[in-house]
């Protein structure tokens, strides 16, 4: 503030230090699998199932995501990022569909916005609607001489079962609607393949109705991970801002019985190298589809073992969890058989349901956790059965009278007894991933702030009011605060190296909240009171 010259009262704002930590969403899942249509190596947010029929063509008998993304927004799911898995076929030129309009000489070709056996259902046709006045005078209006107002014209995209578009008024000379970037900005169906002749075409040329594509291929399967198709879907996701849940579902034809296959377990250990663990988010690993009974999950070789030997061990299975069965749904797409699916998108629907009304501590798991949209599950275990799966870590579902189909297990695949590992339930972890992601985003204030006491104090006070909010919703164990976590900031946390390195540490201790998987019930007979 400069120095007043007169007299007179003066105000002056003064910045209070205080600074706000937001709680990162805890249940957006990312979906990675073939589907009908939809953009390539792009992350796309979806809100709704309505939205994955308007962007991806929604359900698809030969796509098992597109089931795994209806059964997750059936089963409670608010938010999905879906990244489409292509791998081109032997030909990739043919793999997108394209419309010829006009002749050789004045000739323009479209393609379908990206590829798919989806572009053989596009017809395009071309009018010219205006009168001469009116050429002239949407001529002028989007810069375009009045010698080229006959090059004017429209554009109806239409897909079979889907959309119908009209691109008004574009050109191929240079004016402001240059079809080129005019479809890029206004279509989603088609785009322009070749740019037109360098000489004038007179759209007169090009008008034709209902001119189909011709071409277009669903490319190749990408499984085993012999294909980089994978591995460039994961890299993809890197882009999406916030993914808290992936789900890989088989890209494999269905077998004889209408099933899907298996997702290869390397198929699973790449996304959980490459994007859960650096991302700070959770894995869902489907069941071998071979996997019949609990004796077929503890084979020594076929069992459990073909994932722990694929690279999902160690401190990196905090990060997955795994799910037995499969569940049976009615295939709606084949006359509503009975076909035994994936429950990858149902169980990332019912933590995101639990995690809106309980809170991301809750164990996604129990009586309320009951499973929407299904016919039941592949087979149903007992009670002893389930005690010999929960103590290795494999998340039971179960069928119970009167409360129908529900998910019965809440471990990560550290949740082993014998491991011992302190992220051993599914909540605590996820909770533990949902404080690191928060707090790595609110802290970024800090970042070139002067590194001494008044940041350390900042930094506690933001810290600490964050987890103290959470204790108050019921986050922790503990009856006070003190007993809850604790936040330290300061010259032990800090030495003089490291603020000569330019490094602060904060050092966050919290007391989780761990599920009663076992509840012990003591009863004692009361004898009557025997009078002396």
């Amino acid at each position: 503030m400069s120095v007043a010259t007169f007299p007179g009262v003066f105000i002056q704002e003064v910045p209070s230090g205080v600074r706000t930590i937001t709680g990162v969403p805890t249940a957006i899942t990312a979906f990675v699998g073939r589907t009908a249509m939809g953009p390539l190596e792009t992350p796309v947010v979806i809100n709704s199932f309505g939205d994955f029929q308007r962007l991806f063509g929604g359900l698809n008998a030969d796509s098992s995501v597109s089931y795994a993304v209806r059964d997750f927004f059936l089963n409670g799911g608010g938010q999905a990022v879906i990244v489409r898995l292509f791998k081109p076929s032997a030909t990739p030129a043919t793999d997108t569909a394209t419309v010829t309009l006009g002749t050789a000489a004045d000739q323009l070709v479209l393609a379908a916005a990206n590829p798919g056996s989806w572009g053989r259902g596009l017809s395009v046709t071309v009018t010219q609607d205006l009168k001469d006045q009116d050429l002239t005078d949407a001529a002028a209006a989007i810069g375009l001489a009045d010698a080229d107002k006959t090059n004017l014209f429209s554009l109806t995209i239409s897909l079979k079962n889907g959309p119908t578009e009209v691109i008004r008024n574009v050109t191929t000379r240079p004016s402001t609607r240059l079809i080129g970037p005019t479809l890029l900005t206004e279509s989603d169906l088609v785009v322009l393949k070749t740019a037109p002749p360098a000489s004038f075409i007179d759209a007169s040329t090009l008008v034709a109705a209902n001119v189909a594509a011709a071409g277009g291929d669903d490319g190749d399967r990408t499984t085993p991970l012999s294909s980089t198709a994978y591995d460039t879907a994961f890299s993809a996701l890197e882009r999406a801002d916030v993914v808290n849940i992936v789900c890989v579902p088989p890209d494999l034809p269905r077998n004889a019985d209408s099933s899907w296959g298996d997702t290869t377990p390397l198929v699973f250990s790449h996304a959980l190298k490459q994007f859960c663990v650096p991302h700070r988010a959770m894995l869902i690993v489907d069941p071998p589809a071979a996997w019949n009974d609990v004796a077929d999950a503890l084979h020594p070789t076929n069992g459990l073992a073909i994932f722990t030997s694929q690279g999902i061990s160690g401190n990196d299975a905090r990060n997955a969890g795994i799910y037995f069965p499969r569940v049976l749904e009615a295939d709606t797409l084949l006359g509503n058989r009975t076909v035994k699916a994936v429950s990858c998108g149902i169980v990332a629907g019912i933590m995101a349901a639990t995690d809106g009304t309980r809170g991301v501590w809750k164990a996604p798991a129990g009586i309320d956790a009951g499973i929407a949209g299904t016919l039941g599950l592949a087979f149903n275990m007992t009670d002893k059965e389930n005690g010999q799966i929960n103590p290795l870590g494999i998340n039971a579902l179960r069928t119970f009278p009167v409360v129908g189909s529900v998910v019965w297990g809440a471990r990560t695949l550290r949740g082993a007894d014998s491991l011992g590992d302190e992220y051993k339930y599914l909540p605590v972890r996820r909770f533990a991933l949902f404080l690191e992601e928060s707090l790595v985003r609110g802290l970024k204030f800090a970042v070139f702030e002067p590194n001494d006491e008044p940041l350390w104090a900042q930094i506690r006070l933001a810290v600490g009011a964050f987890l103290n909010n959470l204790f108050r919703q019921g986050a922790f164990q503990g009856r006070t605060p003190r007993e809850a976590y604790f936040v330290k900031a300061d010259n032990e946390t800090t030495t003089q190296n490291d603020v000569n390195l330019g490094i602060v540490n904060v050092l966050v201790g919290f007391a989780p909240l761990k599920p009663a998987e076992f509840v012990i019930i003591k009863l004692q007979q009361i004898a009557g009171q025997i009078s002396t």
